[in-house]
């Protein structure tokens, strides 16, 4: 069976706090076919040229500062997924582009937390790759490389955040700040009516695109994702599995396939 793509926002190490968001996750990934392995780009690791991460359990990276002591106490030991890696250079191998292995790079909070909410028995092999670029265009061409693992039973996913601007929100005053809205609600029109040109060029073509996202690296995953789904036929099947807002930003997530 073709696993779906996904493009998903991860959420703070909080996010397991949250009353409702980690169901969320759970009830999506109960709804998946059961995938034999999980490909996962996360916002939280650029490397160029494009990485492969560890290929055996490791200590996870807990990339943030200043959280209650628990969050660094969580562990995600998913087995590594070596058989995946040796696919994906496979895949992504070509003159003039080449991939590196980093060893000893662990999970990021990208990656682990969601996972912990969608696959808590650390069970599902798992790969993490990284963003060698945040140029939409490129990523959407690794994702089209990869898409053939879709149809090994790799779950692709993107993971970021639909709506990023920490800075923002500090001189927001609490509440869903407009700038957050506006961009979630223009996102959600260009992918249902799969407008992929409008999404490529998000910072000129969107309301608030360089608000909700003064940096893009949140959004650039959603590339990879949009690329595996495309190769596949599956952008035209895509919905929003999870919406609404998370501390002002948006935590839509996507569907494709």
């Amino acid at each position: 069976m073709r696993m779906p793509a996904l493009y998903l926002s991860h959420g703070a190490p909080p996010l397991a706090d949250d009353p409702v968001w980690p169901g969320q996750l759970a009830a999506w990934s109960a709804g998946l076919p059961r995938p034999k392995a999980v490909l996962m780009v996360s916002a939280h690791w650029e490397e160029a040229p494009l990485a492969l991460g560890a290929t055996r359990p490791l200590p996870l990276v807990y990339d943030f500062w200043g959280f209650p002591e628990r969050y660094y106490q969580v562990r995600y030991a998913a087995p590594g997924a070596p058989g995946l890696a040796d696919s994906v250079r496979a895949l992504l191998r070509a003159p003039g582009t080449p991939v590196q292995d980093i060893a000893d790079r662990g999970l990021d909070h990208g990656a682990y937390v969601p996972l912990v909410e969608m696959y808590p028995d650390a069970d599902v092999p798992v790969l993490q790759i990284s963003l060698p670029t945040l140029d939409p265009q490129r990523l959407m061409d690794i994702g089209r490389k990869l898409a053939p693992l879709r149809d090994e039973g790799v779950l692709i996913v993107g993971s970021g955040f639909f709506t990023h601007n920490l800075a923002a929100l500090r001189h927001a005053g609490g509440g869903v700040p407009g700038w957050s809205a506006e961009f979630d609600d223009w996102g959600h029109r260009a992918l249902e009516a799969g407008d992929v040109d409008a999404l490529l060029d998000f910072t000129r073509k969107s309301p608030a695109g360089r608000l909700a996202h003064p940096r893009t690296e949140h959004f650039a995953p959603l590339f990879v994702t949009m690329g595996a789904a495309e190769a596949g036929g599956g952008l035209g099947e895509q919905k929003s599995v999870i919406d609404g807002f998370w501390m002002g930003l948006a935590k839509r997530s996507v569907q494709f396939g």
